[in-house]
């Protein structure tokens, strides 16, 4: 494969890596003061938000987005949010639907949609099974209340606990969401909610530190929170916990039972290729000569608006051969077992000698080793996960 003039083209990208499928709703009953994630509250008369415009919208920008990836397997669905629970299960059942006659979706594919525990009841579970969704991920952030309120959540303790039942009883896998380093947390507090989610013994469970992202309440007006100290232990200790009992740490936030890993993330890690509808989705697509990522306008109603033109992307670029290796990097040593060697060039299109002083640099810092034909971080380098990616900016 001959390089285009400006040296473009990336050799020795022959196969397409796998392929998902992000789907965003942008509403929540209430914007969380922590949250920069695009999520819009809901301000429609009578409380209602314009779901079936917007489903109309997301089947409107697939069928455009369908050619650049015809004929390619989609390997797992994300419903994210936003609030995706905030849908009907009809209004699930048909973008599935739409997905399945105009996408050919692996055997069992892995199909996620994030629920907030304040939002749900077991009749809306269960049509979502129905569905098609067989993943569910539960935004719980902590099982005691005054947390709860401290981060603006709008479920109570009890509400977290019986979501969380209902899921597992209704899905074949479900994950939790957990926050620590909150507001005037104590160490025990952060083990006592990890305590209780393994209690409930779900397949996967999300451990996130939380952090004052800019143009949030919370950075405005930062609250009370542990010190650094205080947040490694909690970091180290909630690991150990579930270590103990049998989940496996193998992602910076991420833990789950043997066999049960989020596909449709470890896609993401992997750098493997993503397509994304809705409103501010992202989406990332390898071809024969190069990698390129689109974005979907941020607010809902531009976006509807420019769906139904047949203009759902904003903003689409190439990613430049300089960037990959830090684009890659910044997905796969998120994996505390790193990925193979010969992954980058099949994800990239480029020799892994391109990155031959980074890594050099890395493993004389202790934060990287090259083992078994694989690249990871070490247990430094996963607590300094943001020096060790430095290393790969070009």
């Amino acid at each position: 494969m001959a390089p285009l003039a400006g040296d473009a083209t990336l050799s020795g990208l022959t196969t397409p890596p796998p392929l998902s499928l992000y789907i965003h709703i942008p509403w929540c009953v209430k914007k969380c003061p922590y949250c920069d994630f695009n999520s819009h509250e809901s301000r429609h008369k009578n409380g209602e938000i314009p779901e079936a415009a917007y489903v109309d919208a997301l089947i409107a920008d697939l069928e455009l987005a369908t050619p650049k990836v015809w004929g390619r397997k989609i390997k797992s669905i994300f419903f994210g949010g936003g609030t995706p629970s905030l849908f009907s299960a009809e209004s699930i059942d048909r973008i599935l639907s739409h997905v399945r006659m105009l996408t050919p979706l692996e055997f069992e594919a892995e199909i996620t949609l994030e629920a907030n525990p304040g939002t749900v009841d077991s009749a809306h579970f269960a049509g979502y099974k129905q569905a098609g969704v067989n993943r569910l991920s539960l935004g719980i952030q902590s099982f005691n209340n005054d947390y709860l309120k401290a981060l603006g959540r709008i479920h109570d303790s009890q509400q977290a606990y019986e979501a969380v039942e209902l899921a597992l009883k209704t899905f074949e896998q479900v994950n939790c969401d957990i926050m620590y380093a909150l507001p005037n947390q104590s160490l025990s507090d952060a083990l006592q909610d990890a305590a209780t989610a393994v209690k409930l013994n779900p397949a996967h469970l999300s451990f996130y530190h939380l952090t004052l992202e800019p143009n949030t309440p919370f950075y405005r007006t930062p609250p009370s929170l542990p010190d650094d100290d205080t947040s490694a232990e909690m970091q180290i200790a909630t690991e150990e916990f579930l270590a103990q009992h049998g989940y496996e740490h193998y992602e910076t936030s991420a833990f789950a039972k043997k066999g049960k890993q989020a596909k449709h993330n470890l896609n993401y890690w992997q750098f493997g290729d993503y397509l994304g509808i809705g409103a501010g989705a992202h989406s990332k697509l390898s071809y024969h000569d190069k990698i390129t990522r689109e974005t979907r306008p941020k607010h809902p109603k531009a976006y509807m608006e420019q769906a139904s033109q047949g203009k759902a992307i904003e903003r689409e670029w190439q990613i430049s051969k300089d960037e990959l290796g830090f684009e890659f990097m910044m997905n796969a040593l998120r994996l505390t077992e790193g990925v193979p060697l010969d992954l980058f060039q099949q994800r990239t299109g480029l020799s892994i000698n391109t990155l031959d002083n980074a890594i050099k640099k890395a493993q004389s810092k202790g934060l990287l080793i090259i083992q078994d034909g694989h690249i990871k971080p070490t247990l430094l380098g996963q607590r300094f996960l943001n020096e060790l990616l430095e290393l790969f900016l070009v």
